[in-house]
């Protein structure tokens, strides 16, 4: 078999090897499934807007109250400690009680605008929360494949750092019985050095990417498999763009937004409008027996009213009309907003769909550059015995070979973490997308449901429990590292 069919079928293994192994694992390993449900559980980022759409929930409550009937009770007992002089009726003791009943009938339509906008805005919300899921699953992804790369990175050095002692021990041993000179040797203490300094900057990169690691998922990485393949990629640019258009929750938010200042609008215009309150009141008053004079035979009084009241507002110092300016002013700003964002989703997801294609192109490109460098290192090793290459040769050589895998095991990274990137963009990066371990998925309906008709005024609702996990106890990372990951 040629080199050339050798160099093909390790390119084709190590392809093969990056898109399946997450099948064939060791029980203990971790994968990226289990790295984003771990992440889709208990990420503080993912949890806290979560909180912050049950918060928008009770908007629409809160706008259904203006609307509802209000009762109120009012009691207020009186001791006279100094009576009027001049009256001898005046009682020395009054306990009085009132109650009233108000019920809107019609408030100029702001009422029901209100509660249209506070809907319109629990839906922006829940975009806004696929949005930060997305997000939050984006760099769990790139979290997860820097700590395969800068591993895969510091094995290779650590496995360059042996290979180049060795070289320098050998270089040594020939210096000493003259075979190479003294420049050979400190070329060699030159390399060394500069490789072990390569090696702890690679293992500094390797500690923070599991630091960041542990900082998204909650817990330390151990073991972690090769990604499986990402479904769903678009064939063009143009499909990647037309998906975006329609599902990115980015998109959607924007535009809910600018229908709610819409409806914001319509809402201050209400307030020129009469408004209509159907009413009953009631009142007891009880003199305690010290109203004196000719009421002495009656010492309670009670009373009853019902009726509707209208109120037309003929002038309100100018603010009906500064709040319908204010909220056109809004909506405009919310209409620019939502183009802004369309903006920014074409921009980001064409430029993912660049990165993504580039990296594969990359990654086979570097593949070749892995083969040809093993090769040319092993046929100036065979020349150098024969004295036709210099240590240098070597050196170079063995350089040459260890930047192409540095080089392929990123482009792997970069081209997975773009192709994920890009169906982020497309709106197709969220728990019901990848097929999550992670149990029951969140449904943000369910909390709307539960708290859109609540009515009772003491329904305070349970107290908030702390959903995401502490990382204070994980024991610091270190750069340990299977040298297995020296060969990418």
């Amino acid at each position: 078999m040629t080199a050339r069919h050798q160099a093909v079928r390790r390119g084709a293994a190590s392809v093969l090897l990056l898109i399946s192994s997450a099948m064939a694992g060791a029980a203990q390993a971790e994968t990226l499934q289990g790295a984003l449900a771990k992440a889709y559980r208990y990420n503080p980022t993912l949890n806290g807007a979560r909180a912050g759409l049950r918060a928008t929930d009770e908007t629409v409550p809160l706008q259904k109250a203006s609307g509802r009937p209000a009762l109120n009770v009012t009691g207020t007992y009186t001791e006279s400690i100094l009576k009027p002089t001049i009256s001898f009726t005046s009682p020395q003791r009054t306990l009085d009680t009132n109650a009233q009943l108000s019920v809107p009938i019609y408030s100029g339509g702001s009422v029901r605008n209100s509660i249209k906008a506070a809907k319109t805005r629990v839906a922006a919300g829940q975009a806004d929360l696929r949005g930060t899921e997305s997000s939050v699953f984006s760099q769990v992804v790139a979290a997860y494949m820097d700590v395969i790369r800068n591993g895969a990175v510091v094995a290779l050095n650590q496995a360059n750092v042996n290979a180049l002692e060795v070289n320098l021990q050998a270089t040594s041993d020939r210096f000493e019985v003259g075979d190479v000179t003294r420049t050979d040797v400190a070329q060699s203490e030159s390399r060394l050095a500069l490789a072990r300094s390569d090696l702890q900057n690679a293992e500094a990169n390797l500690i923070s990417s599991r630091e960041n690691y542990i900082a998204l998922v909650g817990e330390a990485p151990d073991n972690l498999e090769s990604p499986p393949p990402l479904p769903g990629l678009p064939a063009s640019v143009d499909t990647a763009v037309q998906v975006a258009l329609k599902d990115n929750p980015d998109i959607l938010a924007a535009q809910k937004l600018r229908e709610a200042q819409g409806i914001d609008v319509r809402a201050a215009k209400g307030t020129v409008l009469p408004t209509v309150t159907a009413f009953t009141q009631g009142g007891y008053t009880n003199y305690l027996d010290t109203l004196s004079g000719s009421f002495n035979g009656s010492q309670i009084n009670k009373q009853a009213a019902a009726g509707v009241q209208l109120n037309i507002p003929l002038y309100q110092g100018g603010r009906p009309a500064a709040q319908v300016r204010r909220n056109k002013a809004l909506e405009s700003q919310a209409m620019e907003k939502e183009i802004e964002v369309e903006r920014g989703v074409i921009a980001q997801t064409r430029s993912a769909y660049a990165s993504w294609q580039a990296s594969l192109e990359s990654i086979q490109s570097n593949q070749k550059a892995v083969d040809a460098a093993n090769l040319s290192l092993e046929g100036v090793r065979a020349e150098n015995t024969v004295g036709s290459r210099t240590i240098l040769d070597i050196l170079n050589a063995e350089q040459e070979a260890v930047n192409a895998k540095v080089q392929l095991v990123t482009a792997r990274r970069n081209a997975y973490v773009a192709g994920f990137s890009l169906l982020a963009a497309m709106g197709h990066a969220e728990a019901g997308n990848l097929n999550l371990d992670a149990g029951t998925l969140y449904d943000p309906m369910v909390n709307y449901d539960r708290v859109k008709g609540k009515w009772f005024d003491w329904d305070f609702g349970p107290a908030p429990k702390l959903q995401s996990t502490r990382t204070v106890d994980s024991p610091a990372q270190n750069a340990n590292v299977d040298p297995a990951l020296a060969k990418p």
